[in-house]
């Protein structure tokens, strides 16, 4: 099949291929996903739209109308993390590419599911968990979310495993920390032009240097703002899951130099 001439949300302007594409004018910026602009899109005459859509969000107003065929780009809707990498299939049929991209997949498929057995063979299990108390909540990732598998499959006890959701579930930061203090290592997501300190991390709430992991010092953060985390790791999960491994059974792999978590210090 030839390659789909195609227009899709620009979430992410700061990754350096999509930032020159708008610059050089091979890549469209349409504006805000939710607010599009409509006669730019028009004047493109697009072949097709990949959206990623919202759970039951039915008809996609004024986009729905232009006679534009779309295209649903629903992976981040799957929760095991080779459910999500193996859309690369998908996007391999639409642009003519399907050999490629099944051997991409195989190969993840291969690596990911090798190191899965390699955490399976440890003799320790380690308490994680995961993120931080934002604002006035703690988001807790169910066992059945991709974070929650990923622990899981790297050798981890993890400290939620109770909390039978794929999704996020809102927590209290005083009902989160009661099992949360408990962890041996604890894994955080961030954004901010410097790396976080553990000073910092004390001062963002009295509670966390309580934390069990804050005190052993296995306190482990992803710079959203330094990485492409969101972006890559939905395709290379066998990539986060050697970080895993690596932070919680150090040594028994092969060196690898880590690319999104590093030690908070």
């Amino acid at each position: 099949a030839d390659a789909i001439k195609g227009v899709c949300d620009l979430q992410y302007i700061y990754l350096p291929k999509i930032r020159q594409g708008v610059q050089n004018g091979t890549i469209a910026d349409l504006g805000n996903s939710m607010t599009p602009n409509i006669e730019k899109l028009m004047m493109m005459r697009p072949d097709a739209m990949f959206i990623s859509p919202f759970e039951n969000s039915g008809p996609h107003g004024k986009l729905g109308k232009l006679h534009i065929p779309i295209i649903e780009c629903a992976d981040y809707m799957e929760t095991h993390p080779l459910g999500r990498a193996e859309w690369i299939r998908f996007y391999g049929l639409l642009l003519g590419k399907r050999h490629e991209a099944d051997s991409i997949f195989s190969a993840v498929e291969k690596s990911y599911n090798g190191m899965k057995a390699h955490a399976a063979r440890q003799k320790t299990r380690p308490k994680v968990v995961t993120e931080m108390k934002i604002g006035g909540t703690w988001y807790v990732a169910g066992n059945k979310s991709t974070v929650g598998i990923l622990i899981s499959d790297a050798g981890g006890d993890y400290i939620f495993s109770d909390v039978a959701s794929a999704g996020a579930v809102p927590y209290s930061p005083e009902q989160a920390f009661i099992k949360a203090q408990k962890a041996d290592f604890w894994l955080i997501k961030y954004n901010q032009a410097t790396d976080m300190t553990m000073e910092e991390l004390a001062e963002a709430w009295a509670s966390n240097k309580y934390m069990e992991a804050y005190k052993r010092g296995n306190v482990f953060g992803c710079n959203l703002a330094k990485t492409g985390f969101y972006e890559e790791t939905p395709f290379h999960p066998d990539v986060l899951l050697r970080e895993y491994i690596n932070i919680l059974h150090p040594g028994t792999q092969k060196r690898h130099t880590m690319k999104y978590y590093n030690r908070i210090k």
